[in-house]
């Protein structure tokens, strides 16, 4: 089975927090990844969400890794939200 998976950058102005066990975030670009799984059905192309995760880049003095967070894609609606009505 193929899946296909899609991106796209978003942009939080103020910290933020998304799951509550990896805690606050901060400002900064983030790629999200959503990945679908093709639907078995016959009369046209359909997908369902399989996965969604953030890419998030945790730079330090030593170095830095790229660390994929899985994430609720409401949850990121919803933080993104609050993110524009307070700036």
């Amino acid at each position: 089975m193929t899946t296909r998976v899609t991106s796209r950058t978003v942009v939080f102005s103020r910290p933020f927090v998304l799951n509550e066990a990896d805690g606050e975030q901060p400002p900064g670009i983030y790629a999200v990844e959503m990945e679908e799984e093709p639907l078995e059905v016959v009369s046209l192309p359909a997908y369902r969400r399989a996965s969604t995760v953030m890419r998030r880049c945790e730079l330090h003095a030593a170095g830095g890794f790229i660390r994929f967070v899985p994430i609720d894609p409401q949850e990121l609606e919803c933080a993104l939200a609050r993110d524009v009505a307070i700036g």
